[in-house]
């Protein structure tokens, strides 16, 4: 049976604090989230961001800092997904059409409204998910033709009917540091191989949930293999650095 409504149990945030210009790292969110729901994790944070309906601000150094309003809006999703058992689809519509200035005649009486975003978050929220050419992709990179072509090659980013992703993007920027050290395309293929079996390894812990059809299962199922995606990550960060640091020694 769904919990009662997060709105009816905490106090709503005053409009002016979200124009105090306060920033909260992922930790700080996740403490003023988890009074309402238990189970919100930093990955299911990353996740939504990923699916576009969150775009939190960026640090120099590539650190997210959150604003007031993205607590509200993850208030919101967090909220109808729980309980209102609505997949994330039918929630990005939600918001998308309130950051419009719209509000939907089918959105739950009971839902607490999400803070209007800013037309630059906007803007933000709506470039997730968009679909880059080969020249979007190596403005927005900074990155040569040829190396583009090597990287497609060596099968470090793979286009579909023509087009990349922000995954591709992100691959991108990486090589095009990486070359400035003299590491070329040729010698990443290792790991284009040990992303493939770390996927094997993740699809092979969630299939009891992949293998079902509900829209539930689904998302819990997107939900663990980027908890898995993101311990591997973490693994595979202290190996690297727990030698690196030995090389002071």
């Amino acid at each position: 049976m769904p919990g009662p409504d997060p709105a009816s149990r905490r106090t709503p945030v005053p409009a002016a604090a979200g124009g105090s210009g306060r920033v909260f790292t992922i930790g700080e969110v996740l403490s003023r989230l988890r009074h309402d729901f238990e189970s919100v994790t930093a990955s299911k944070v990353r996740f939504l961001e990923e699916k576009g309906l969150i775009a939190p601000q960026r640090t120099p150094a590539g650190y997210r800092k959150y604003t007031h309003a993205d607590i509200e809006r993850l208030r919101f999703i967090l909220a109808l997904q729980r309980d209102r058992y609505l997949p994330l689809k039918v929630i990005k519509e939600y918001c998308e059409a309130i950051d419009r200035g719209e509000r939907p005649e089918n959105l739950p009486a009971a839902a607490v409204s999400p803070r209007m975003v800013s037309p630059q978050l906007a803007d933000d929220l709506s470039a997730r998910g968009r679909r880059l050419s080969a020249l979007e992709l190596r403005r927005q990179a900074q990155a040569p033709s040829e190396l583009l072509q090597k990287l497609v090659s060596f099968g470090l980013i793979s286009p579909v009917d023509g087009y990349y992703n922000e995954h591709d993007l992100a691959a991108v920027r990486s090589c095009v540091q990486l070359q400035a050290h003299g590491i070329e395309p040729r010698h990443l293929r290792a790991f284009r191989v040990a992303a493939d079996r770390e996927l094997s390894l993740v699809e092979q812990a969630i299939s009891p949930l992949a293998s079902r059809r509900d829209t539930a299962s689904r998302a819990r199922a997107a939900e663990a293999a980027r908890e898995l995606s993101e311990a591997c990550l973490s693994l595979h960060r202290a190996l690297v650095n727990g030698r690196i640091d030995r090389l002071d020694e």
